[in-house]
């Protein structure tokens, strides 16, 4: 298969440390993706050791205490329409279910979801954001590095999650790492050696036939 194929969402990891090398290569091919009149959106902050420990314990702290979530974009549709909600729901059962979490039970599903404030234990994480000046198409290039990130971490023999939820406490983010105020959090990236056994990296959510997306005309 190719790397395309092959590419998961990784959220367990081995206790291994990523050099810094390894991490500044994968950014270095990160930024090389497209960029609109190559205005390069999107700033990356690598954690790891002491650093990255503050952040996660300022994330943990915030939740236990109650703090409201507070993300500053939105990242579903608003309100979502039935078909989107039941694909969302799919892909968070498949994985329940990979953990062996039964979808009563909420405290476990709650549990599993705020390992994202963890990194899902990762030895290294990534901080991702971006001028609040920025156009939407700007949104759209750094996704794109985004996914050059992500492709690169696994043909380099890492595993990597993206972290929407980060977004959830972009204030409490920017506080613990004294952020511009012109930035906005965008979302974390894990990044280590993927833990090949655990069960949560089992599962993969299915992709739609390519005639469900997709329109050819003019081809004979």
């Amino acid at each position: 298969m190719s790397i395309f194929a092959e590419r998961r969402s990784v959220r367990a990891y081995l206790d291994r440390p990523v050099e810094h090398a390894q991490v500044a290569d994968l950014l270095t091919k990160a930024r090389m993706a497209p960029s609109g009149a190559n205005l390069q959106p999107g700033r990356f902050i690598a954690l790891t050791g002491e650093p990255f420990h503050a952040l996660q314990g300022a994330l943990a702290d915030a939740i236990s205490a109650g703090r409201p979530m507070v993300s500053e974009y939105s990242y579903f549709p608003q309100p979502m329409p039935a078909d989107l909600k039941a694909r969302q729901r799919a892909a968070g059962y498949a994985l329940y279910q990979a953990l062996g979490i039964d979808k009563r039970n909420l405290d476990g599903r709650k549990a599993q979801f705020d390992k994202n404030y963890r990194f899902f234990d990762a030895p290294v994480g990534i901080v991702v954001t971006m001028r609040r000046d920025f156009g939407k198409g700007c949104w759209m290039d750094l996704g794109m590095a985004l996914q050059t990130f992500l492709l690169a971490a696994h043909d380099a023999g890492l595993g990597a999650c993206g972290i929407g939820a980060l977004a959830n406490y972009g204030d409490v983010v920017s506080e613990a790492l004294e952020l511009p105020e012109h930035e906005v959090v965008v979302c974390g990236i894990a990044l280590g050696h993927p833990d090949k056994d655990a069960p949560v990296n089992q599962f993969r959510t299915e992709r739609d036939a390519l005639d469900v997306f997709a329109e050819f005309r003019g081809f004979s």
